[in-house]
Order: C-alpha cells, then structure tokens, then sequence
C-alpha cells in the first residue's frame, strides 16, 4: 500500500485511466468495465480494477489540480507499475472553434503551475505526451466516428484567474485549459512511463456556452470509450 492508495500490488492494473473527479471514476467502472473492484476509498479518492476488451485496466480519480494528480500519479507510477496512464477530463476551450463537447487530444501543455519552476527553476520544460498513446488514440477516433481536435491545453494552477490569461494562450495556438495535464506528463517523463490526456470541453470561455454538471460527470462517454480502446490496444 501506498501514502493514498489502500491497494496491494497486483490490484492496480499496468493499464489507468485517470479522471480527476471520483464519481467519474465510478461512473466508467460501473458502465465500461467488466466485474469492477473498488480498490481504493482513502479520502473519497476512488479506485477500481476490471477488464475491458479482455485486458485488465484500473480508473482511479486524481481530485483537481497539478499537487493533487501529482500525489496519486507517482505513487501509481513509483509504487504500482503502471505502464500507460490516460487521463479523462474536462477543459474550458479558449477559441469559438472549438465548441463544448469537443474531444481534445493534448499534444502537449503549456502550465503556469510553480511545481515545474520546482523542478526545473529558470529552464522550461515542455510536457508532451507518449507519441504512440497520441497516434493511437487519433486512429481510433476516426475508426469510431470520433471527431478531434488535436492541439496544445495549458494547465492552469488557478480555476477562477482574473487576468484572462485565456486570450494569451489562445493567441499562441493553444485550444484548452485545464488543471492536470502538464504534470502528468512531466511525471510520465521522469519514470519512464506513457501518458496522454484526452479532454471534453465542458465550457467555452470565449463564447460562454456551457454544460452542467451531471452532464460533465455521466455524459462525456466519447472520450471515455476513445481512451479505453486507446489503451488497450
């Protein structure tokens, strides 16, 4: 067992999928995988094992932000053997053409967040994801009838930022922010791993369209089934 994960090894499968709410997480268990098994409760933080396509695969909630993902992230990494991580979540668009429920594929991610200053102090990284997860996943969605967009998110340490720093990112050909991606793939880096961050826009901040909660909780299936055939492959 680990610091936040009351699981032994061999519960966790080399394969996760990883949202950051945990009703999500309990959401794609029930729905997506075959004989689920919650292995993890600590802090509400849920965590299940099933097989999907015949190939065992687990979906553990990270909870929001970059120090919260970071926690569950390396222990899965450092203390579990995970292989391939997916995170599933949800993203403001920062472009009119980049409408709600667009799956966003995140070819890399731009952050604000003082945990790569941390790491690297004046130097900057570039988190990017596996190629391979990415090709994969941008494959598999043309086989579903999956529609994509590939590009750049940015992870934000800040939920409510009031500088619009959006209109800046967006300028630079970024498509999203959301909170979790660029340490995911800094981590993935480090231990050697294969990460991709597949993305529903739940809010357009540039038009103002948006969509409910339940909606972003239950209903973003297309990225769930992508990042399931993705890493089972």
């Amino acid at each position: 067992m680990s610091t936040h994960i009351n699981a032994k090894k061999g519960d966790i499968a080399p394969l996760v999928l990883l949202p950051g709410d945990p009703l999500r997480a309990k959401f794609i268990a029930e729905n997506f995988l075959e004989n689920p098994v919650c292995y993890n409760e600590v802090r509400g933080m849920l965590g299940f094992t099933g097989t999907y396509n015949g190939k065992k695969v687990s979906v553990q909630g990270t909870g929001m932000g970059q120090p919260s993902l970071s926690i569950y992230v390396q222990e899965l990494f450092q203390f579990y053997d995970v292989e391939k991580a997916i995170r599933v979540g949800t993203a403001g668009s920062v472009s009119p053409d980049v409408p709600c429920r667009s799956v966003v594929l995140a070819n890399g991610a731009c952050t604000d967040s003082s945990l790569q200053t941390s790491r690297f102090g004046y130097r900057h990284y570039s988190p990017v994801p596996d190629f391979g997860l990415l090709d994969t996943a941008y494959h598999k969605a043309e086989e579903l009838g999956i529609k994509t967009i590939v590009a750049p998110c940015v992870s934000s340490d800040r939920f409510y930022e009031p500088n619009q720093d959006w209109k800046m990112w967006a300028n630079y050909g970024c498509a999203a922010i959301e909170m979790e991606a660029a340490e995911l793939y800094t981590l993935a880096a480090e231990f050697k791993r294969k990460a991709l961050a597949i993305l529903t826009i739940s809010d357009n901040i540039a038009t103002g369209d948006a969509t409910s909660a339940e909606e972003r909780q239950k209903t973003f299936t297309d990225m769930m089934k992508l990042a399931l055939e993705t890493i089972t492959k």
